[in-house]
């Protein structure tokens, strides 16, 4: 997977990372993966291959195939999808506000879902990015024709509102201190916005896909898996407080909540990525 050339500058505020993969030349060791949360929104196209096929939990043996193009929302917890069949693709992670700029469908209405591509963008619409993709070989090209059309669907949304943009941005950051707990941060940036605390977590919901204080939680998450990364052997107590949990049981408990496993399983696990996760060997 790579990501190569600088995007577009009109894509900045709304894409985050643009990525390409090549089909590798073998199959990975494992099966399925766990994708753990990252609070983001994610689109992705398969140029060949089986389409995305997801699992309902490590027990279900059929699954669930998607269109080769979907938008996914963002999670509050781990999906679980087959590894067995890569394939060719193209992918963008997307910034809060994004899934209404390009496809002027509210994040909220995403959360938790595989979404095919042509409901959002129309039938058949796809299909002019499918024959620009498969036509590129070289991965500096096709992202370029995959941003190009992207951009040609940006309508940036009027009146979205900067006080939840900024209340977006405050829960991505640590808190100052431990003192600062979920419920008191998300408080303090309800009254900060000048919306009511029930108009205040609709319209962070709308824009990010997730409520206030599930986001703070998967936030707090993503560093911790961040911090695991850096310090393989962590000292967990001070980890958990570092990360801004209460104590270790805590930071267990919520690692399970996310992953499905234990903080040492994950690390025993060896992901080569930090947000994916291998859960079966063949």
């Amino acid at each position: 997977m790579s990501a190569g050339a600088p995007l577009l500058p009109d894509l900045r505020p709304w894409i985050n990372t643009v990525w390409v993969c090549a089909k590798p030349d073998a199959a990975p060791a494992h099966a399925r993966e766990r994708s753990l949360p990252s609070g983001a929104l994610h689109l992705a196209v398969r140029l060949d291959g089986p389409p995305l096929r997801t699992y309902a939990d490590a027990g279900d043996r059929t699954g669930r195939a998607h269109a080769p193009a979907v938008l996914a929302g963002a999670r509050g917890g781990y999906s679980i999808k087959d590894t067995a069949h890569p394939a060719a693709s193209v992918g963008a992670v997307l910034r809060p506000g994004a899934s209404l700029a390009l496809f002027g469908v509210a994040a909220s209405e995403l959360e938790g879902r595989h979404v095919d591509l042509d409901l959002v963008c129309g039938v058949g619409a796809t299909d002019e990015l499918y024959e620009r993709l498969a036509a590129e070989r070289d991965p500096l090209r096709r992202q370029c024709a995959f941003e190009h059309w992207l951009h040609a669907r940006l309508r940036p949304p009027r009146g979205l509102d900067p006080q939840i943009v900024r209340a977006v941005r405050s829960l991505q950051r640590a808190p100052v201190s431990l003192r600062d707990d979920d419920e008191r941060r998300i408080a303090a940036l309800a009254r900060d916005s000048g919306r009511s605390h029930r108009r205040f977590i609709a319209g962070f919901h709308e824009l990010a896909g997730l409520t206030p204080k599930r986001y703070a939680r998967v936030q707090r998450f993503k560093r911790l898996l961040q911090a695991l990364g850096a310090t393989p052997r962590p000292a967990w107590a001070q980890l958990a407080l570092d990360s801004g949990y209460c104590d270790q049981s805590h930071l267990i408990r919520e690692f399970r909540a996310f992953a499905g496993v234990s903080p040492r399983e994950y690390l025993a696990a060896r992901a080569v990525s930090a947000h994916h996760l291998p859960v079966e060997r063949v």
